[in-house]
């Protein structure tokens, strides 16, 4: 029971642990002029853009509540629109402080206000983030193919890309290898992740024989074109990016999405992809500082504070 114990208290200090280190190591590599230089340009940028990439992810929010409901729907409950999306913000803030916590708290919302079993609604979040990992899949396939160019100009700079190509050879290996074992193997190790790519395979065929299976793809098709949208208008707040092309947007908003997702909401890591990414991409250091600050720092006091409101309207005000 206390290994148990220990084992969930890691899940939720390391992740957070390495944010804070990574936040630490992100401003500390910086010279005194460098964090001038990004305060500057925080306080510097345009408002004007900022509540735009607000608009953009309001919008993305009331069309995830909005399309929850369709999950939802076949097993027999009609949740209000209201209380979905206070359910899908509840979920954005518990996240910013316990990593993957969201997706349980919304569940556990939804519970409260609905009367929709915990189990049910938990099932349906499972099945949803199906469906956003196949659109971020395709959306980082349209980013390699807009950025072949850029990626092949960077194996021909290198002085020695005999390593880069063995690699890739290896790593081409690897893949048909592992795909054999994951097709004929019985360790119950490898029937586990068969079992479930097949359960991912079998989520996709659920949502495509959905009733509403077209308002579904239209809203899930929606609310990444809003993601993607508030990740691009912020450019315009950082001058030495308002000139960026849609495949170094895509490049980023992908790499930005894994980063996401690796610590609390971002936290120290998503700074210092952004700089990472648009360097590769010619852009200055500075550049992707000030804006990986701008757009993690904007939309993480966005979900704190609408997402706390929300979250006490369920847990708090509507229990009273």
């Amino acid at each position: 029971m206390a290994y148990k114990k220990a084992i969930k208290a890691l899940k939720i200090i390391l992740p957070l642990a390495l944010g804070v280190f990574l936040m630490w190591f992100w401003l500390g590599k910086m010279s005194s002029q460098d964090r001038v230089d990004l305060w500057n340009a925080i306080k510097n940028a345009n408002p004007l853009w900022i509540i735009i990439s607000f608009i953009f992810s309001i919008l993305s929010h009331i069309s995830r509540a909005y399309r929850w409901k369709f999950m939802l729907e076949p097993m027999g409950y009609k949740p209000k629109l209201g209380n979905s999306l206070a359910a899908v913000m509840t979920g954005y803030f518990a996240n910013t402080f316990v990593i993957r916590s969201g997706e349980v708290l919304r569940a556990v919302s939804i519970q409260r206000t609905d009367k929709i079993p915990f189990e049910k609604a938990f099932g349906t979040i499972v099945s949803e983030r199906i469906a956003d990992l196949v659109m971020l899949l395709l959306i980082m396939i349209t980013a390699v193919i807009l950025q072949s160019t850029a990626l092949i100009d960077y194996f021909k700079r290198e002085a020695n890309p005999i390593p880069s190509i063995i690699s890739l050879a290896v790593l081409l290996i690897i893949g048909i290898i592992g795909l054999r074992i994951l097709k004929k193997s019985s360790h119950p190790f490898i029937v586990k992740i068969r079992a479930f790519g097949l359960g991912i395979l079998e989520g996709v065929k659920s949502i495509l024989s959905m009733k509403k299976n077209a308002a579904f793809i239209f809203h899930t098709l929606f609310i990444w074109a809003m993601y993607i949208s508030m990740f691009w208008i912020v450019t315009f707040t950082v001058p030495g990016l308002q000139d960026v092309s849609i495949g170094v947007i895509l490049a980023s908003f992908v790499i930005g999405a894994f980063a996401m997702s690796a610590t609390n909401a971002g936290m120290g890591l998503y700074p210092l992809a952004m700089a990472a990414v648009f360097t590769f991409f010619g852009y200055s250091d500075a550049d992707g500082n000030a804006f990986g600050s701008i757009i993690w720092g904007t939309q993480t006091i966005f979900n704190i504070i609408i997402g706390g409101l929300f979250a006490l309207y369920v847990f708090v005000i509507r229990r009273r």
